[in-house]
């Protein structure tokens, strides 16, 4: 029996990643993925993990590389939305990706920010990046679309005496400030571990 849910988590990556999880514990595995769409078949509760990458920032042939690595691996994938873009044609230019990957379109990562990898459940944490200095540079990633979002939202609302600019500026520095603790708490371990 299959099982449709619609859900949007935006950029709430661990939220999203919790509620998979859960939906993996109660006995449903993800067969399919749409912009708001999550369509699951049952399992055996917990025989699945779900672990999310962003991949946002990087050129088309680079997250097609790494997902075909994840695939070699034996995990499954699925490319999943960061945001709501629901018209056709459109292209975004994404300052902070790699240099062949700040513009994006429909023909390359525009709706496909997130990869979802599945991995059957062997007791064990699923996480795909488990060395400290990986952990640091996946979190430097995720938080260069947010400083850059902020910034300008904090400089455009200040410019045009705009409460709007400066609530988005307050937005955006939620992530960011929670990704530069995460940042934070990885030095400190780094340090400990020396």
């Amino acid at each position: 029996m299959r099982k449709r849910v619609y859900r949007f988590f935006g950029g709430l990556l661990t939220a999203q990643e919790a509620w998979l999880n859960r939906m993996a514990d109660r006995g449903y595995r993800l067969v399919r993925t749409g912009k708001l769409l999550y369509e699951f078949t049952e399992c055996e509760p917990g025989q699945v993990q779900y672990c999310l990458e962003f991949v946002g920032q990087k050129a088309r042939g680079s997250a097609e590389e790494y997902r075909t690595f994840l695939e070699d691996m034996g995990y499954r994938v699925f490319y999943k939305n960061i945001n709501l873009n629901l018209s056709v044609g459109k292209v975004r230019w994404r300052p902070w990706a790699e240099k062949s990957g700040q513009i994006a379109t429909n023909a390359s990562t525009f709706n496909r920010e997130l990869l979802i990898v599945e991995k059957h459940n062997d007791g064990t944490a699923f996480q795909l990046h488990t060395a400290c200095e990986d952990r640091k540079t996946y979190y430097k990633t995720l938080r260069k679309p947010y400083l850059f979002f902020c910034s300008m939202s904090a400089v455009f609302g200040l410019l045009m005496r705009s409460w709007v600019g400066i609530g988005f500026a307050a937005l955006f520095l939620i992530p960011l400030v929670l990704y530069q603790m995460e940042l934070v708490r990885l030095n400190r371990q780094a340090r400990l571990e020396e």
